[in-house]
């Protein structure tokens, strides 16, 4: 009898333990099925989401471009990215500005490369990395930077460089971070690349005005080859457009005073502040100082005005001039000059630019430099004035 109850009384248990473990399978299974819907869910709204970006990013656009002109673009995943800086570590921060972020990074093939990765994500910040990657991938001169890619499935654009080791001009010129004196030859030779990029921009076969041009985007490597960079400024101006109307834009310092004042964007623009890099060279001084004078806190009207007083080896970074070069060092600075009349029609095109630089960097006996009268440049020259940028 008691074995008889043993015996029922292990059934039911048995049984139960039985129920118990199919209700807990059966609830695993649902679970599981839960997880696995939700996750194949939010995989599609990423990868839904990831699509949306590309199209937003003008994936579409780059495929155009690609498709047309035979142009290498690639197109890397953010997760590739993110194991190239070891999650955009701050260890591998190169470069920071208002647009956001630039690291290095070590691609799978060991390529290193400079990621720009943006800050703030609004609709500005977007359509200026989009027409970044517009104008460079159509765009092929030794002295400019390169596009080797970019991705597109993020909210703003990651933007893939070729990696140039070391610094920027302006860096070099103002002596940041312990860089070393850069000779005038090489000097001279850093103007012309920049002045032969520039000119090249302005005779594609729709002209791009880059519009933030400053010894900051212009980058060095080991050579000291300039390469210029940062074209999220830049526009295409059609060939039957000689001038456009656009919100002031760029840096004080390097800004044109005449479009400053008319709103009128032309290549001279870039002239004027190419200009300003030149005498940059020439002086080691910032475009914008406190440590001058008040009349003389802009470079241009402190260069001019040294000018006008016959003061121009006053002026020059030590180590710039010697018995040699005087009369180089002249003409680069009566260039300078021109690339900052006041009026745009009055400035060379970069392309004249170029080839006087060129010339005057083969050139093996200059004849003696005129005086020129100075007088012409205005007060217009002084920059200080508050506008929106």
């Amino acid at each position: 009898m008691v074995m008889a109850e043993s015996t029922d009384k292990a059934a039911y248990l048995t049984s139960t333990m039985m129920k118990m473990t199919g209700a807990c399978l059966g609830i695993f299974f649902l679970l599981a099925c839960g997880c696995l819907l939700y996750c194949t869910i939010r995989k599609r709204r990423i990868i839904l989401l990831k699509e949306q970006n590309f199209q937003k990013n003008g994936g579409l656009l780059l495929d155009q471009i690609a498709s047309r002109r035979g142009v290498p673009a690639e197109i890397f995943k953010e997760e590739y990215l993110k194991r190239a800086t070891e999650n955009f570590d701050e260890n591998h921060v190169i470069g920071e500005g208002g647009f956001g972020m630039v690291y290095r990074g070590v691609l799978h093939d060991n390529r290193v490369v400079a990621i720009k990765k943006p800050k703030i994500m609004d609709q500005s910040q977007i359509s200026q990395f989009v027409n970044e990657i517009h104008i460079l991938l159509q765009i092929s001169h030794p002295n400019v930077v390169k596009l080797l890619g970019c991705c597109l499935e993020t909210e703003v654009p990651l933007l893939v460089y070729e990696f140039i080791s070391n610094g920027t001009l302006f860096q070099h010129i103002h002596r940041e971070q312990n860089r070393p004196f850069i000779s005038w030859e090489n000097r001279l030779r850093i103007a012309t690349e920049t002045a032969g990029a520039l000119a090249h921009l302005h005779s594609h076969s729709i002209p791009v005005l880059h519009r933030d041009m400053k010894s900051a985007n212009i980058l060095l490597d080991n050579n000291h080859i300039a390469k210029v960079s940062d074209f999220g400024a830049s526009r295409f101006v059609p060939s039957d457009q000689t001038q456009m109307t656009a919100l002031v834009q760029g840096t004080f310092g390097y800004l044109d005073p005449e479009c400053l004042h008319t709103g009128q964007l032309t290549d001279k623009s870039d002239v004027y502040s190419f200009g300003i890099v030149l005498v940059e060279l020439l002086t080691g001084e910032k475009p914008l100082s406190l440590d001058r004078p008040e009349v003389h806190k802009s470079l241009a009207m402190y260069f001019i005005s040294s000018l006008r007083e016959n003061r121009l080896f006053q002026i020059l970074e030590n180590g710039i001039v010697n018995e040699t070069n005087n009369a180089q060092v002249r003409a680069v600075a009566e260039l300078a000059r021109k690339c900052l009349k006041v009026k745009g029609e009055d400035r060379p095109t970069m392309k004249e630019v170029e080839d006087e630089l060129i010339r005057l960097g083969n050139f093996q006996e200059l004849p003696r430099v005129v005086q020129q009268n100075y007088e012409e440049t205005e007060p217009l020259l002084d920059e200080t004035s508050n506008y929106s940028i």
